[in-house]
């Protein structure tokens, strides 16, 4: 497989869909929303760029199947499988809010080997191949170099239908709010990944997040020299549905406070 050559395809496909995705927002009708479940929103723009997505990484690889969050197509791989996000935030494109994405990931097996996050309003391509350096824009990056969680800015997210936890969650963002330099709450998880993996964030954390939703910033928050581990430390992320991404110097006093919290 010839990994550089892949990338740079994925990554065109990623920029094809977010080109779309730009040009209907300067038109956008709300009363085209659709309701998939509480709080859950999609629209015929997730749905045509997953679709435009699906026929572009088909090419690449035809063998491949899909994981994707708008149920465009079924077909899934023995090998490899694309897990997609076409609108990571559609929240924030329904109300003009300029933070979403357009997430990629490839799956070997039960290995995540790649990763490509779009995000459309600030044209930013951060990218990352198992074993290789992340990239923005063609630049390598890297975590950030805080070792302590008071010099930390933090990010996480909010559950939008599933408020079962919801009380232990604010706790925990009580607690952190005091003892860090702040929180930051975009909208996407997959650009507060990579927002992770560039250092501009040190730590995010969230709960009942979906694998389109993270796989993607998964890869290239570890290459560029992070962690990501679940609430209770284990390196099962996308099954548990909880998530701790940090530059890898803060991973166990964000885990000690996460813990009080999460047992």
């Amino acid at each position: 497989m010839q990994t550089a050559n892949i990338l740079n395809q994925v990554i065109e496909v990623s920029k094809q869909a977010g080109d779309f995705i730009r040009q209907e927002r300067k038109a956008f009708d709300p009363d085209r929303i659709e309701y998939k479940g509480l709080n859950d929103m999609v629209s015929y723009v997730d749905k045509t760029a997953e679709e435009t997505i699906v026929k572009g990484l088909s090419k690449i690889l035809p063998e491949a199947g899909f994981i994707t969050e708008e149920k465009t197509t079924t077909k899934i791989g023995e090998r490899y499988n694309w897990i997609i996000d076409p609108l990571d935030g559609t929240t924030n494109f329904i109300h003009g809010v300029p933070a979403f994405s357009v997430s990629i990931a490839l799956k070997e097996y039960d290995e995540l080997i790649a990763g490509v996050v779009y995000e459309i309003n600030l044209d930013e391509c951060f990218y990352a191949w198992k074993d290789a350096p992340a990239y923005l824009n063609g630049k390598e990056i890297s975590v950030s170099k805080n070792n302590t969680v008071g010099t930390s800015l933090l990010a996480t997210g909010f559950p939008y239908y599933d408020f079962t936890k919801q009380a232990a969650y604010i706790e925990l963002f009580t607690e952190l709010m005091r003892t860090s330099h702040g929180l930051r709450r975009l909208g996407s998880a997959a650009v507060d990944l990579v927002y992770t993996a560039c250092g501009r964030f040190d730590a995010f954390y969230e709960y009942n997040l979906n694998a389109w939703d993270v796989a993607a910033g998964i890869v290239i928050v570890k290459q560029a020299g992070g962690e990501v581990v679940n609430f209770k430390g284990g390196s099962e992320v996308l099954d548990t549905r909880e998530l701790l991404a940090t530059n890898g110097k803060i991973t166990g006093e964000m885990l000690q406070v996460v813990q009080k919290y999460f047992k």
